[in-house]
């Protein structure tokens, strides 16, 4: 289901404005397609994000999920535990030798799309 509220592209990447989510007579999306041009070309979807003109387009809705990045630092322990943690400082600090020594620290770059992995 199209949800006003999000962001969406075109399977190929295009720009696209939403107009409204609730059309009726089985074209429920309703928005317009920024064109190469810069032109915007209004169009109209299922409610599926599926172009109406055809059963799969470059021009069917996409969700944009929004990108996170960040730094974790990982305590490896030799009882197999991992945890991770927002800085080195609070990863060194906060681990417990005579419960699970610690046999590793390890950096972290983590970039994701919002949902990966649910």
């Amino acid at each position: 289901m199209i949800d006003k509220s999000k962001i969406y592209r075109t399977r190929d990447g295009r720009e696209v404005r939403i107009y409204a989510t609730d059309g009726g007579g089985g074209t429920a999306i309703h928005g317009a397609i920024k064109e190469c041009s810069g032109r915007w070309r209004q169009e109209s979807w299922w409610s599926n994000g599926q172009l109406i003109s055809s059963s799969q387009s470059d021009s069917d809705l996409i969700e944009v999920r929004p990108r996170h990045k960040r730094t974790v630092w990982l305590n490896v322990h030799v009882n197999r535990s991992v945890i991770a943690h927002d800085l080195k400082e609070e990863a060194d600090k906060l681990f417990c030798k005579d419960v699970a020594p610690r046999i590793a620290c390890i950096k972290v770059e983590l970039d994701f799309a919002e949902g990966d992995g649910l």
